[in-house]
Formats: structure tokens, C-alpha cells, sequence
């Protein structure tokens, strides 16, 4: 049976270190959140606010009707933030409204202020590995990774899902640590090759929140599972991987809740901190 990676003891762990370097500072840095009237969002807003403060980091937030927002509220907001020198992060909750074109916001944020790492000038520095902000959730999950102390460099590594914020960056990531890597998609789904490439993989990333998309039976023994999935079934949340039947085959796996979203919680915080550091505070 596989050791389950406790994501809120390692976030646990990152806050105490990074509690020193906020207190030496002579400033404060503020982090400003936008959200939106979902469950979901409302959860993390909470969460952030809650750490943030924790740390001595300032925090304010807006939250607005995903039913009624416009664009044009949304682009306002950060345009605002933009221009404040106090603001040193902006994070503008996902998913968005169908109304909201999230590209178009995340151009929006002033690259030096994006605490979330997806303008694209800061996707452009992941590509070429000199990015000193990145992705909340590949940063979350590359930690959860180095917790295991299992070298990188050499291993299988299949990321499914290709998104933006999670599959994309993630696989940068894992190239960058010289992993032999394989992003998966829908289409490879559809072609029935999706299967072939879990059971080959040593590192194993899932992003696509689709519940219990990948079966326990599925994963390689011993390899490293880490699941970036949320999806509620029946009042419970779970993974995209199956995950008693997973953790009877992987040497590591991550739960889902309690894995991958408190260490993100936390890279929003350093990447804020980076952030304040990138416009001269100290």
C-alpha cells in the first residue's frame, strides 16, 4: 500500500519558512483576489485569505455575481489593481463565467503582479525555464513530487489533461527536471491509447476534473500518483483517479481533498512574495 502525500503538513511546513521572510520585511505585501459567487471559488477564496493573513501578508478581495458580471467589470477591476502601486499580486479566480473570456483577463494582469503565473509573458519564461513566477498548481504539484525525495531525472512522466494552468505548465516542469514526458488529452481518450500511457508511467499527473477517470487497476506499480482533480459525487469529493485501488499498486499517491489544493494555497503566497520582491519591496 502506497504512502498518501499529506498536502496540508507539507503546506504546513512551506508556510513556517516563508512566515521568517515576510517578517523582515520592512513592508507588507498585499495580494488582491477576485472570485466569484460559486461554492467552489468562495472555498478557496477563504482559504487564501486565511493563509495570507497568517503569514502578515495583506489581503483584499472582491467577489462578484457570476450570473450578472460583465466583462468589462472584470477588466475595470484589474485595470484598478493595475495601477495601485500597493497591489503586488492580483489572482483572479478559475473557472470564470462562460460570459468572461479567461485569455483575454489573464493579458490583462500586469505580468509582475500575476501571482497566479498565466500571462503570457510569464508562460513564455517557463518555456525557456527563467520563469520566477509560475503556475499556483504546477508548483503545488512539483512539490508534492519532491516530497517523495524520488530523483526525476530519466522517468516516465505522463501528465493528462493539457490545460493552461495545470497540464501544460506541469509538463514543462517535468522536462525541466529531465523527465521523459507525454501530455495526454481528450484525443488521446478517444484514439483508446489513454490506458497504454498511464500503465507506463512512473510519474503520474491528473488534471482534467473528470471523477474516477482513471482506474486503479490502471497504475504502475510503484510509480508516484499525484491527482489535481475535484469533482463532487454524491456529496463527496474526489479525484480523476480511482484511489483506493490506485494506492494499492503506486509507492506514492496524493489525496484528493487534502493534496494537491493546500500546497497551492501556499504557491500563491510565494508567488506574492516573489511578486513584491520583483517590485522592489523589501
Amino acid at each position: 500500500m502506497g504512502t498518501v502525500l499529506d498536502g496540508k503538513a507539507i503546506a504546513a511546513a512551506l508556510e513556517e519558512r516563508m512566515r521568517s521572510r515576510v517578517e523582515a520585511f520592512r513592508r507588507r505585501p498585499q495580494l488582491a483576489i477576485l472570485s466569484f459567487n460559486t461554492p467552489a471559488s468562495r472555498l478557496f477564496e477563504l482559504m487564501q485569505v486565511e493563509r495570507a493573513r497568517a503569514l502578515g501578508i495583506q489581503c483584499r478581495n472582491e467577489v462578484l455575481d457570476s450570473a450578472r458580471v460583465t466583462p468589462e467589470d472584470v477588466e475595470r477591476r484589474i485595470q484598478a489593481w493595475n495601477a495601485d502601486p500597493a497591489v503586488h499580486g492580483i489572482f483572479v479566480h478559475q473557472p470564470m463565467p462562460p460570459q468572461i473570456d479567461p485569455q483575454r483577463i489573464s493579458t490583462m494582469i500586469d505580468p509582475q503582479k500575476d501571482v497566479e503565473g498565466i500571462h503570457p509573458q510569464n508562460s513564455a519564461r517557463r518555456f525557456f525555464a527563467k520563469a520566477r513566477i509560475g503556475s499556483c498548481t504546477a508548483l503545488a504539484v512539483m512539490e508534492l513530487i519532491d516530497s517523495t525525495g524520488v530523483p526525476l531525472e530519466g522517468k516516465e512522466a505522463v501528465v493528462v489533461g493539457h490545460s493552461e494552468i495545470v497540464g501544460r505548465p506541469v509538463s514543462m516542469l517535468l522536462l525541466d527536471r529531465l523527465a521523459t514526458t507525454t501530455v495526454c488529452h481528450v484525443a488521446t481518450n478517444r484514439a483508446g491509447r489513454l490506458e497504454a500511457h498511464v500503465r507506463r508511467a512512473e510519474v503520474l499527473v491528473v488534471a482534467v476534473g473528470r471523477p474516477r477517470l482513471i482506474p486503479g487497476a490502471w497504475i504502475r506499480p510503484e510509480s508516484i500518483v499525484i491527482d489535481v482533480g475535484i469533482n463532487v459525487v454524491d456529496g463527496k469529493v474526489v479525484g480523476d483517479v480511482e484511489f483506493e485501488t490506485a494506492r494499492d499498486r503506486a509507492a506514492y499517491i496524493s489525496p484528493v481533498p487534502g493534496g494537491v489544493g493546500p500546497v497551492t494555497v501556499m504557491m500563491v503566497m510565494l508567488n506574492t512574495i516573489e511578486a513584491f520582491r520583483l517590485q522592489g519591496g523589501a
